[in-house]
């Protein structure tokens, strides 16, 4: 489940406290008091067989005395007592309860039986349950407060989502005497039932709510917390802290990827690829509650610093440059405008220092003017106290400026503003001030670049969550059978690791580069093939029970042909001293690749338990390890999500060339990231893979080792991408009445370009009967978000001309129409909407696409399709009834009819 009956936990209309109690200091007598004085408007109904009344309440001695059917029950009874409540409360019709509870699944295996229990009794009603073992919910805007929270919240529009009771409690206790107000707040304890993809689906819908902050100590169900979170990610922002940092869960790992891919990296591989910002420490948290209450946007990452004291705006400074930030260029004429109202002493640059006797007008002429230059994006204002100028005085000079530029006529550009005034006496009342015009203000210069980051990184990541990738190179041959193959064997043998010669063969079929390899039985055959390749060899040990051969002294590099033979024999004495029980098959034998200066990588992937395949890239080699230079992403990769990857790693800026050392292929070294995603996602029996090291130097790349393991195939493995790769099964041929054939497949992100370019072969008209509005285009956001879908929410299908080629389409091939379902969180229900090119009209296009899409929505086990259509398009509604619609007048708007098909109405 993920939202069905949340409204009845958020929204409710009557609640039952069970468990409520007059003894002070007692669970149940703290959630009494809060209940009955957060302003809830409907009954509460406390249940205790031994109080006559509890906070002036009539009490009832149990569920079957309640004289109303409580849509929330909050249970604070013994854990022994909670599922037969569970029962008997979703026996009468309850479809919500907040266990607060402890004793379940954090006790160990009884605690864990007990829980299932819990789940069990609530299952077969679909009571939706919040717990066990937490601190409550509250709802400021709904007058609730079922927690044992000891402030009550203010009202607000951020949410907190946390699995720990403390961080909630410290953060309101926080939040409260600053005027921050939350629109929910959510101890979600041992997540027996709702979890935080759960929330992130109900939050992200909910108009009340502007910004989602999530503390998270483990997730669950991966997949559907990914999808939760991209999509809202997409809607607002949220803030992630993650506990458990310092967790060592790859220290068993047998590859050199599952050495460096820790829980936490991949954990902020996920956050990244969701398009959530993640904060490292509470108080980071903290700060971020802070600006985002403010409502701040930026649209760069430069930054200009206003000061009274030199020494705070170097510390300022160092905070930025430290962080990865960019102090802003002042503009010529900035320069010379400052000149003109400050003295001859300031510092003529960025940060701005306008001397410690500035008053309120030095603060205000120079912020004015900041404010007017467009090469900066945000202006952070520092004051430091002095014997000689009123900080009150400059804060309300800041304060004005800051109004007057958000009022400026015509939406014209705005710059926004952060604040630090140092000190505690003479910033108080400059603090209030602030805080009165929701402008952020932070006690530190360090603290307010650390938001000015969080801004900054936040708009990275929407950015590239809404970045078009590239499509030409991303079309890649694939043999998919020779790598069927070298896998299958692997698997009847019963070996857990591929052959060096099987690996790089697999390699050699999704098109990566890789050096001339031949299996040697014995020495005499190795020299012989050595001889055969020419110039000089690497030799190594090939062994199914040796992972790490150079570890080993099973590799020799740089050897001439005639050398072989010898160093083949020194090797087996070697190899046979250090692992006698070791099993050789032979030797390989490769040539020597001859790269100078070309740089060496590694890109890899290992099964996370959670998450499943995560990609990794960094610098290669055999001290890869020690190095730890690494990057980790989700699949499946486009070319943009690889070089993001490639970007967040050291070596990448020697990749770029430097002095006389030209720049690598970048494209190359990406696309095999690409190529290494798409065959973890192809082929779900890879558990670990290393390319290590993969050269890289301006004619591209070449693996020169290679390692990959393989399990047998699980059904659960079938599943294990946390986001969905691109459903290649879709694709295949239709025919139109014409004869003329069309291939029909999902969209993909590339097909942005595709699609501009449909609607600008669509009438205003067409436009207008499908989106409700004139409109002649699509913004790159608008488009962006049709073509970067989430597969596991949302299909579209694209029909585009084979012009008698193969299955394999051209990028570039035109879309002459457009079909999706987005499913509701619950696949239950999915709205359509579909899109065919004027100059296809009438040819039965539409027909065919409308009819896949409902075969795939059957297939999905959606049990309703659903849309809206205006009443003047009888084209539209003609279809609809001849696929079996049902119509009906919309009771919101006349002008619409509503559409709806059931499945159930059509075996």
């Amino acid at each position: 489940m993920t939202i069905r009956n949340l409204d009845r936990l958020f929204k409710p209309r009557s609640i039952a406290l069970i468990g409520a109690s007059r003894r002070a200091r007692a669970i149940g007598q703290v959630v009494a008091r809060n209940l009955f004085n957060a302003g809830f408007d409907g009954p509460i109904m406390p249940v205790n067989p031994r109080e006559r009344s509890i906070e002036g309440v009539l009490a009832y001695p149990s569920v079957a005395d309640l004289p109303v059917v409580p849509d929330l029950a909050v249970i604070a009874t013994p854990p022994q007592t909670v599922p037969g409540l569970v029962r008997e409360l979703g026996e009468r019709g309850t479809k919500a309860a907040i266990v607060i509870t402890a004793g379940f699944a954090e006790l160990g295996e009884e605690g864990k039986a007990l829980q299932q229990e819990l789940l069990d009794a609530a299952k077969p009603h679909l009571m939706r349950l919040v717990g066990p073992n937490c601190l409550g919910v509250m709802v400021p805007g709904q007058g609730l407060n079922a927690s044992f929270c000891h402030v009550p919240p203010l009202k607000g529009d951020i949410a907190l989502v946390a699995q720990s009771g403390a961080v909630v409690t410290s953060i309101v206790d926080w939040a409260t005497p600053r005027g921050i107000g939350f629109s929910h707040l959510v101890s979600l304890g041992s997540m027996a039932d709702v979890d935080f993809g759960d929330l992130l689906d109900y939050l992200a819908q909910d108009s009340s709510v502007r910004a989602i902050l999530l503390y998270v100590e483990a997730i669950t169900h991966a997949r559907k917390f990914m999808s939760a979170a991209r999509a809202a990610a997409r809607a607002k922002p949220v803030i992630v802290i993650k506990a458990g940092r310092s967790e060592e869960a790859a220290k068993a790992a047998s590859s050199h990827t599952g050495a460096l891919a820790g829980a936490d990296a991949v954990y902020d591989a996920a956050f990244r690829r969701a398009g959530m910002l993640r904060v490292a420490e509470l108080d980071e948290l903290f700060d971020a509650v802070e600006t985002l209450a403010t409502g701040v946007h930026i649209q760069g990452d430069r930054l200009a610093i206003l000061t009274n004291g030199g020494g705070i705006g170097v510390l300022a400074t160092d905070a930025l440059i430290g962080s990865g930030g960019r102090l802003a260029q002042l503009a010529p004429e900035t320069i010379e405008k400052l000149n003109g109202v400050l003295p001859p002493t300031w510092s003529h640059g960025n940060p701005v220092d306008i001397i410690g006797d500035a008053d309120g007008k030095r603060y205000a002429d120079s912020l004015k003017i900041l404010l007017e230059d467009r090469g900066l994006d945000a202006v952070l204002v520092l004051n430091c106290p002095t014997a000689v100028a009123d900080a009150g005085e400059a804060a309300k000079a800041t304060v004005d400026v800051i109004l007057e530029h958000a009022k400026k006529p015509g939406g014209g550009r705005k710059v926004p503003v952060l604040t630090s005034w140092l000190g505690e006496f003479a910033a108080a009342d400059a603090r209030k001030l602030f805080a009165q015009h929701r402008i952020p203000d932070y006690h530190t210069p360090n603290q307010a670049v650390r938001a000015f980051m969080h801004l900054v990184r936040y708009r990275k990541n929407q950015e590239l969550l809404m970045e078009t990738p590239p499509s030409v190179p991303e079309q890649f041959d694939v043999d998919m059978a020779s790598a069927r193959a070298m896998v299958d064997e692997a698997l009847r043998e019963g070996r857990a690791w591929l052959t060096e010669f099987e690996a790089k063969e697999v390699l050699r079929a999704y098109g990566i580069p890789c050096v001339r390899t031949v299996v040697a039985n014995s020495p005499a055959e190795a020299e012989r093939a050595a001889k055969r390749l020419g110039g000089r060899i690497a030799l190594k040990i090939l062994s199914h029970d040796i992972v790490h051969k150079s570890d080993m002294g099973g590799v020799s590099l740089n050897l001439l042909p005639n050398q072989v033979w010898a160093e083949a024999e020194a090797m087996l004495e070697r190899i046979r001293t250090a692992l006698p029980d070791a099993k050789i098959e032979g030797f390989t034998v490769q040539e020597m690749a001859h790269r100078p200066g070309a740089h060496e990588l590694i890109v890899g992937m290992v099964d996370d338990v959670l998450f499943g395949p995560v990609i990794l890239f960094g610098e290669g080699g055999t001290g890869v390890e020690v190095v730890a230079d690494k990057a980790l992403a989700l699949p499946p990769l486009n070319l943009n999500l690889a070089r993001e990857t490639m970007a967040r790693t050291r070596i990448f800026k020697l990749l770029q060339g430097y002095r006389n050392r030209p720049a690598a292929d970048l494209d190359a070294v990406a696309l095999a990231m690409v190529k290494v995603s798409q065959l973890v996602s192809d082929f779900p029996e890879i558990a670990e893979l290393d390319i290590n090291p993969l050269f890289a130097d301006e004619n591209g790349v070449l693996a020169l080792d290679a390692r990959i393991k393989v399990v047998p195939l699980t059904q659960a493995a079938t599943k294990r991408l946390a986001v969905r790769a691109y459903p290649k099964r879709l694709e295949h041929k239709e025919t139109l009445r014409d004869g003329r054939e069309f291939f029909i497949r999902p969209i993909r992100p590339e097909d942005e370009p595709l699609i501009h370019d449909m609607v600008a072969h669509t009438s205003i008209e067409d436009m207008r009967l499908r989106f409700f509005a004139p409109m002649k285009r699509l913004s790159h956001q608008m488009a962006a978000r049709l073509t970067q879908i989430d597969y596991d929410r949302e299909m579209a299908l694209v029909a585009t001309f084979p012009a008698g080629r193969g299955e394999e389409q051209d990028a570039q091939d035109p879309i002459y129409g457009v079909v999706r379902i987005t499913a509701d969180p619950d696949n239950e229900r999915a709205e359509y909407a579909v899109l065919v090119r004027s100059d296809m009209k009438g040819k039965g296009l539409g027909h065919i696409l409308m009819t896949e899409i409902l075969k795939y929505a059957k297939s999905r086990g959606i049990k309703e399709v659903f849309g809206e259509v205006l009443r003047e398009n009888s084209g539209m509604l003609a279809l609809c009834r001849e696929l079996g619609f049902t119509t009906h007048d919309s009771p919101d708007d006349p002008g619409i009819k509503e559409v709806s098909y059931r499945f159930a109405d059509h075996p």
